[in-house]
């Protein structure tokens, strides 16, 4: 089996919320999907999808994975799509780093490989255990009471997990406001709620430590993302108590190493587009796993494609080691495909479709930016 073409499409996709308010004043309406169509000698088309969180969360941004894939595409024209980690290796041989660029090929080696199979990813990544997965809702930064009913929106929707997005400046109201924020959003919470109190990056040592100094006692929380950078993340660490997941750290497997080597959290979110794809996604989460750190699998952001590949992968993560996932689907305003899932009381369960178990509306995708033959 070889690679005979290589398509690529770029799909604008809205923020459902409206505006999403991020730490030091990062605003986000949309965001652009980069969607890979990769078809075999045989017949067989894979799928995948990278979508950056625009181009301040991290060294990321849409028309670097356009870039990324232009670089790489003629390259893997004639290469055996189903050995992923030879395909990865060459990737990394003619473009370093840029992992961003590299999931949406490396996700669509994994599709063709399951349908080629005729297995589901997730019995590829190491089999589905066999339970639904709690999802994750992402709370935007925001007026306390504001943040407060939107996460009674997504529990009514079932959701067990929240993030809570706060870092905000001190000309903006600093650490009085995020224990506002904070202390809102849990104002109402239900048995079995996980609570992410999320900074993207946005906290010093010092503010995060008047942060925990100002919050109420007994707040049953875990901080992520608190500084920017890892000796920030050390000295607050040092300090803080609550536990605390790395999510912008950590974008490859040395960083995984780093962070169990240092201590510097007790986790990380797994967000594929992020650290590469499915095949570094499956070493992490190994690591992960004999670390014993948890994990959200994760995307920066995204449609129902990247939603695929996070639900296939997060089936194959022990419970003990597993958070929640994040539904992509509900932060977006546009469909690209329908993924082989189900949901039951706020659960979401994968079938058994080989590979990512995906229909794709051609009509939404549109015609491609560049192709590869």
């Amino acid at each position: 089996m070889k690679i005979a073409a290589i398509d690529m499409y770029a799909v604008d996709l809205p923020y459902s919320g409206g505006t999403y308010l991020l730490s030091s004043a990062r605003a986000f309406t949309s965001f652009t999907a980069t969607i890979v169509a990769m078809t075999t000698d045989t017949g067989i088309t894979g799928w995948g999808e990278s979508t950056p969180f625009g181009a301040t969360y991290i060294a990321s941004h849409a028309l670097g994975v356009q870039a990324g894939v232009r670089e790489m595409a003629p390259v893997l024209l004639g290469q055996d799509p189903r050995h992923v980690d030879r395909i990865f290796d060459l990737m990394d041989q003619t473009l370093v780093g840029h992992t961003h660029a590299k999931t949406p090929i490396d996700v669509a080696c994994w599709d063709i490989l399951g349908q080629a199979t005729g297995l589901p990813c997730h019995a590829l990544l190491g089999g589905a255990w066999k339970r639904g997965l709690p999802k994750i809702s992402s709370i935007h930064a925001g007026d306390p009471d504001d943040m407060r009913a939107r996460v009674q929106h997504h529990r009514a929707m079932g959701y067990r997990g929240h993030s809570i997005k706060i870092g905000a400046t001190d000309s903006e109201g600093g650490p009085v406001l995020d224990v506002e924020r904070i202390t809102a959003s849990l104002a109402d919470r239900q048995p079995g709620e996980y609570f992410l109190v999320d900074a993207n990056g946005g906290l010093t040592p010092e503010t995060g430590l008047r942060l925990c100094a100002a919050l109420p006692q007994g707040l049953d929380i875990v901080f992520e993302a608190p500084c920017a950078t890892w000796a920030e993340t050390l000295a607050f660490r040092a300090r803080c108590p609550f536990p605390i997941v790395l999510d912008e750290l950590v974008q490859s497997d040395a960083d995984v190493a780093q962070l169990i080597l240092s201590d510097a959290g007790d986790g990380f979110g797994l967000k594929i587009s992020k650290q590469g794809g499915l095949t570094p996604g499956r070493r992490q989460r190994d690591m992960a796993r004999a670390a014993g750190l948890t994990i959200s699998v994760q995307e920066t952001v995204g449609s129902d494609i990247a939603f695929a590949a996070i639900a296939h992968l997060a089936a194959t993560v022990p419970d003990r080691n597993l958070r929640c996932i994040l539904d992509t689907r509900d932060m977006v305003t546009v469909q690209t495909a329908t993924p082989d899932v189900t949901e039951r009381d706020g659960l979401i369960f994968v079938g058994d479709t080989p590979g990512l178990g995906l229909r794709v509306d051609h009509d939404v995708l549109g015609t491609p930016v560049e192709s590869w033959t």
